[in-house]
């Protein structure tokens, strides 16, 4: 994600298959081009060779696993209490503190005993914020990979040289439309934070202060009471140090000290920082007559495919829906009649009487 809370590529690349030797060869190209950081940690889906690939390229950087995609094997594995199940888990998995997370594990315990030992043998660290060892920030699913497919979707139709050609002229339209709007962004932060900023300042306005030292504040809030620790960029109520932006706590603490917030945000969350994301622009292709090729991949032989059987059937080309995603739309039922909407022709009111 880039400082306006928009999805920022890194890399791509065609595979024959999901497999662990291709993972593995991504994930090392991957570590040639980008390096190893601080503070770096990998969200996906639980796919078994995302999960070997990156132990093996990146030993000992944590791996955590997109919430939304466990929900679903909750919902095809345990039958029991979905409605009550769906609210619970995902405030479980987004809980900034400790106390929140085992009291609404209590809760999911007394739905389905099942689906709390299902999520323990996960792992906690593996799903939940407050149990991440690297902070995960607002990254709690693999959505950025769902929405990059979608818009994908057609060119993979394409021979592999259109489709590379169809990811480069995207990035490059991307990139450029991406510079103007951070060209044109007056805030100290991106789009996406500073709304989460201004959402915060605006709940921080009824809350009342009490000064212990010049970093220590308690906030009140009606009957609830908050610790902010501004030297340590902290709040009992867990969201500063884990948005790493300030929460409605701190920032009533920095108004009491008339002190302003740019100090205590992620410099990841900045105006600078998106400018920086975008100054490296995406190049042009010159015609192919005038490509400089390496002599090594001139002399590569690229053998045609193995031509391994073929499964029956049409090959499938768009991922499976979930339950979930299928009941969410709603489908409107039109009349062969009349053409109306909500009914079907047999119980339609406009058709012409029979003689």
């Amino acid at each position: 994600m880039d400082a306006a809370g928009t999805i920022f590529p890194l890399a791509y690349a065609v595979v024959d298959s999901e497999n662990d030797a291709s993972w593995k060869w991504f994930f090392e190209q991957f570590k040639k081009a980008y390096g190893e950081r601080p503070s770096m940690c990998v969200v996906s889906d639980r796919h078994e060779s995302i999960l070997k690939a990156t132990s093996v390229v990146y030993p000992g950087m944590a791996h955590y696993s997109c919430m939304w995609h466990i929900w679903t094997n909750i919902r095809s594995k345990f039958k029991k209490g979905h409605l009550q199940l769906h609210e619970l888990y995902f405030a479980t998995a987004r809980s900034y503190t400790l106390d929140e997370f085992n009291e609404r594990m209590l809760k999911i315990e007394e739905v389905d005993l099942r689906v709390k030992s299902y999520l323990y043998d996960i792992g906690y660290h593996r799903w939940s914020r407050v149990h991440a060892t690297v902070n995960r920030t607002f990254t709690m699913t693999s959505n950025i990979a769902e929405s990059l497919n979608a818009v994908t979707k057609d060119a993979r139709e394409l021979p592999i040289f259109d489709l590379f050609e169809y990811m480069r002229t995207l990035l490059e339209r991307w990139t450029k439309e991406k510079l103007s709007k951070a060209k044109g962004t007056f805030t100290y932060l991106g789009h996406k934070y500073n709304k989460e900023l201004e959402d915060n300042s605006t709940l921080s306005q009824k809350l009342r202060v009490r000064a212990s030292t010049d970093h220590i504040h308690t906030v009140l809030d009606g009957v609830k009471r908050y610790i902010v620790c501004l030297e340590n960029k902290k709040c009992s109520c867990g969201q500063f140090q884990l948005d790493e932006l300030p929460c409605a706590h701190a920032l009533a603490a920095l108004r009491h000290r008339n002190e302003t917030y740019e100090n205590y945000c992620s410099p990841y969350y900045t105006r600078k920082s998106l400018l920086l994301t975008y100054e490296m622009p995406v190049n042009p292709l010159p015609d192919e007559g005038k490509w400089d090729v390496p002599q090594h991949i001139l002399d590569e032989v690229v053998k045609p495919p193995a031509g391994d059987k073929r499964q029956p059937g049409r090959p499938h080309k768009e991922r499976y829906k979930t339950f979930d995603e299928i009941k969410s739309k709603k489908y409107k039922v039109s009349c062969g009649n009349c053409g109306g909407e909500g009914h079907n022709k047999r119980t339609c009111k406009n058709a012409p009487k029979k003689k």
